[in-house]
């Protein structure tokens, strides 16, 4: 009988793959192989492959893609950590969440209300916090009304 030669295949392919974990306080929202991972750094964008020297960074809010293939997942993050080494990367978001999984409808309340904050410079928020909030609102808007990847 024929031997399986499918499942070796396989493995060996995820062996030949960065090992990506990505996690918010609440949950694991990514963990998984990756060909790339892209990530929005606070110097400018971070791409990260296979031995990939080790690394510590800070991450600003912005869009994460995970691609694998032809294929790239996109995620909106708030900000965190990522750290690389020994082909495996791991990130701590501030939140993340897939961009096929926004509500429009409450991206764009969020991004009213945060507006509204900004205009009030309401005294009980600092400022830096009620920019976080429009910023990463914004991109939870335009990531949802972004074209869709594959995958």
């Amino acid at each position: 009988m024929p031997q399986d030669t499918q499942e070796p295949i396989e493995e060996q392919a995820i062996a030949e793959r960065l090992a990506v974990t990505v996690v918010t306080g609440e949950r694991t929202v990514y963990d998984g192989p990756a060909d790339t991972l892209v990530l929005p750094g606070i110097q400018g964008q971070i791409a990260i492959r296979r031995n990939h020297a080790a690394l510590l960074a800070t991450l600003e809010p912005g869009e994460m893609l995970v691609k694998i293939g032809d294929d790239a997942l996109a995620f909106v993050i708030a900000g965190g950590f990522v750290e690389v080494r020994d082909n495996q990367a791991i990130v701590l978001a501030d939140s993340a969440e897939r961009a096929e999984d926004i509500d429009v409808a409450a991206a764009e309340a969020a991004q009213r209300r945060a507006e509204s904050l900004m205009r009030r410079g309401g005294a009980n928020q600092p400022s830096a916090s009620r920019s976080l909030a429009l910023s990463r609102a914004r991109l939870r808007v335009a990531m949802r009304h972004r074209p869709r990847r594959r995958r």
